[in-house]
């Protein structure tokens, strides 16, 4: 039976040079005896030592504070426990962010499925592509409304992060959903600037070249690939950093 952990990390910041996990959550997707995924009772959740304090800006995002991870252990000394398994790939909404601190040597090398770029790609008609706007637009079927709460908590996001996953999977195969995920973000609307909310295909040629040559890795992938469809240059594909939000 073919697993996929689903993880979501709660930190003080979001850069592992500064900052620490505060909090680690899980939940487990797993084929059935018939192939069919399922958000299956694997999940958990672990309050984890940071290494430094929790800042107020963050504590207020996560409600975790000092006081609260007092006596647990280190991140770094549980993780492998929670990240390494039997497992075809890990899962995150944005794994790039988890990527920084559940790192191969704590992985054993899994592949990452991210759920925020895979749902670019298989719910292109979305208002948002958060988490939670996901969870609202959406309503998964079988998505406990208690288990999904609070947001912003490593346990409950993981939770309802797991069931897009599951639905993914009832119409991407998981090899598809992992190379997806190696790629930058094919966002289905150009995401900022005067032409902000277009379909690519809506876009005169001189406009596309332009963000073509963005800053941004997601905004250029889009752009080529359009130029591509349109038979133009094939896409090059740049290594994979953090998307913004858009």
């Amino acid at each position: 039976m073919r697993s996929v952990r689903v993880i979501d990390l709660e930190t003080t910041g979001g850069q592992p040079s500064a900052h620490g996990v505060c909090e680690i959550g899980w939940q487990d997707v797993a084929q059935d005896d018939n192939g069919v995924w399922q958000v299956t009772p694997g999940r958990g959740n672990l309050l984890t030592h940071p290494g430094r304090s929790i800042p107020p800006v963050t504590a207020a995002v996560h409600h975790i504070i000092d006081s609260d991870v007092a006596d647990s252990p280190l991140f770094a000394d549980v993780a492998s426990g929670v990240l390494r398994g039997p497992h075809v790939a890990l899962a995150a909404h944005r794994a790039s962010f988890e990527g920084k601190w559940c790192t191969p040597r704590l992985t054993g090398g899994l592949p990452w499925i991210c759920t925020w770029k895979c749902a670019l790609r298989v719910w292109p008609g979305a208002p948002s592509f958060s988490n939670q706007v996901l969870r609202y637009w959406r309503m998964p079927e079988g998505l406990d409304r208690d288990l999904g709460l609070p947001v912003h908590r490593a346990g409950p996001d993981a939770y309802v992060t797991a069931h897009h996953l599951r639905d993914m999977l009832s119409v991407a195969p998981v090899e598809q959903l992992i190379a997806w995920s190696a790629e930058p973000g094919l966002l289905p609307r150009v995401p900022a600037g005067p032409n902000r909310g277009k379909n690519w295909r809506d876009l005169d040629d001189a406009c596309l070249a332009a963000l073509a040559a963005d800053r941004d890795e997601d905004v250029r992938f889009s752009a080529r690939t359009e130029v591509a469809r349109r038979g133009g240059a094939p896409v090059a594909v740049p290594v994979p950093a953090q998307p913004r939000l858009f």
